[in-house]
């Protein structure tokens, strides 16, 4: 196991071990697709404490973990918000990318694991963060690249955006893992594979390495350094037992 990884799994330990002897909630910050991965495998690791884990929205990729002893299940809440990037209209306004807005916010010297996803929009985008980075944030962040943009916190719950998502349909011979990546990302099984025997491939935050994993209808697979996608159903079936399907691609 990494350095890295036995430094995390001691460090949810010690949020469950806090948890448990002092009946509160703790949290992680924001996680990425491995962690979440770990968090899944360490679900069980202390009895009296269960785990759930939450981004600001259903099937974000980053989100934070919660420890919450038996004793309390109710009365907390996540320690994040949802901030709106708006875009100025002058001379100097441009196209921004998901890119973009990252790094303007990485520019002033906060780390990735106060920052959550990043839904791109028309007039902007929106993120999430720890919620004691909201001000930081708000005074801060006026300029991407060189496009001056405003910063506000999303008071209402309603208000916050759906992740934008495209609809792809296609057809392949089986539900396979690797056959349906294809479709996703208008690519060959034997070009994506590596991808998933490598370890870059989750579905639902869990790692799958197998090539010939079988998804299911509702499945949010994401894929290291491609993007994510939700296998949302199947439409039909040919008589040579070819399935079509109908996935929505994140944008």
């Amino acid at each position: 196991m990494k350095d890295q990884d036995v430094f995390f799994k001691d460090r949810i330990d010690d949020l469950k071990r806090m948890a448990f002897q002092r009946d509160i909630v703790t949290f992680t910050d924001f996680l990425d697709l491995h962690q979440l991965h770990m968090i899944n495998d360490l679900r069980n690791s202390y009895p009296g404490v269960s785990t759930e884990t939450f981004g600001g929205y259903e099937c974000a990729e980053r989100q934070i973990a919660a420890f919450i002893p038996d004793a309390l299940s109710y009365g907390w809440e996540y320690p994040l918000c949802c901030l709106k990037i708006i875009k100025g209209a002058g001379k100097d306004a441009r196209p921004l990318d998901h890119r973009d807005y990252l790094g303007a916010m990485m520019h002033l010297g906060v780390e990735r694991s106060v920052l959550g996803d990043i839904l791109l929009q028309e007039e902007g985008a929106c993120f999430f963060c720890k919620d004691t980075m909201a001000d930081l944030f708000i005074q801060e962040l006026v300029k991407v690249r060189q496009t001056s943009v405003r910063t506000e916190r999303i008071l209402r719950a309603q208000e916050i955006p759906e992740p934008v998502r495209k609809p792809v349909h296609g057809t392949v011979s089986s539900l396979r893992l690797d056959a349906v990546i294809a479709v996703a990302f208008s690519g060959s099984r034997t070009k994506l594979a590596p991808l998933i025997q490598g370890g870059k491939v989750y579905v639902n935050s869990v790692q799958v390495t197998s090539n010939g994993y079988a998804l299911k209808e509702g499945d949010v697979v994401s894929v290291r350094g491609k993007g994510k996608f939700r296998f949302q159903q199947i439409i039909s079936r040919t008589k040579k037992e070819r399935y079509g399907i109908l996935l929505e691609i994140y944008q």
